[in-house]
């Protein structure tokens, strides 16, 4: 049986770990040929590795996509590495939490330039090439996927420039669906809950004993879990749509 995804081209962003590894492998083992764009080479030629022993095709990206000259030459390199390029994962993010005030300003910066600046730069150089793909075989159909977040639909207190981050993401995925779908481009958003990935690791000392109380004997989402959210999004029929999935842990409340 052919794979779902054989004859495809992804670009996963945020690649070297967590939900962009997790779902880069995913894809792979369903017959796409990925592109893996991260900023840790070392760890993205670990995957590709992975990747490449199980009969996959991957291409490793070097980039930092909060540069608009390195989003666009990830997506250059990509198309010239494979002629095509099918799907999108807009997955790379950071997640700096905290109180507004006196809030270290340089926090909200990296989360602007990287949840929308850099996830906006990748999208407008992969639209295109999405268009085209959705002309051809094998599928007839492209998928733009942005990993979102439960921060995109709930705003909490201490989280307030991570929440404007993610109702942004909301925002552009669903103003763009609504200009692309009739020419057979899906834009979907995956909202994540608690997961258990590095992301709580980049918040201050005692920001991350705030979030392991809130979440004490809350059963984490796993990377994977988000990965065949991702999955089921783009192995669609051409004619189904899945715009957007919200995944907690079943313990989450909020």
């Amino acid at each position: 049986m052919t794979a779902p995804l054989a004859g495809t081209v992804a670009l996963v962003t945020g690649a070297s770990s967590g939900i962009g590894e997790a779902t880069a492998e995913v894809l792979a083992g369903e017959g796409a040929a990925v592109a893996l764009v991260a900023r840790r080479r070392d760890r993205l030629q670990a995957l590709s590795e992975r990747v490449h022993e199980v009969g996959g095709a991957a291409t490793v990206i070097e980039a930092d996509i909060r540069r608009r000259n390195e989003a666009e030459s990830a997506v250059d390199t990509t198309v010239q590495a494979y002629g095509r390029l099918d799907i999108v994962i807009n997955n790379a993010g950071v997640m700096l939490l905290g109180p507004a005030v006196n809030a270290p300003v340089d926090e909200w910066e990296q989360m602007v330039d990287l949840n929308l600046k850099g996830l906006l730069y990748i999208a407008h150089a992969a639209i295109p090439h999405l268009l085209e793909s959705a002309e051809q075989q094998p599928r007839y159909v492209a998928d733009l996927v942005n990993v979102s977040s439960v921060a995109g639909r709930v705003a909490r207190s201490g989280s307030g420039v991570y929440n404007a981050t993610k109702w942004g993401v909301n925002a552009f995925s669903e103003a763009l669906r609504q200009e692309v779908t009739r020419r057979h481009v899906r834009v979907g958003i995956v909202e994540p809950g608690a997961t258990d990935t590095e992301l709580r690791s980049h918040n201050r000392p005692e920001i991350q004993e705030s979030m392991n109380q809130r979440f004490a004997g809350v059963e984490r989402l796993r990377a994977d879990d988000i990965a065949k959210a991702v999955l089921y999004i783009v192995t669609q029929p051409r004619h189904a749509a899945v715009n957007e999935i919200l995944i907690r842990p079943t313990e989450q409340e909020g």
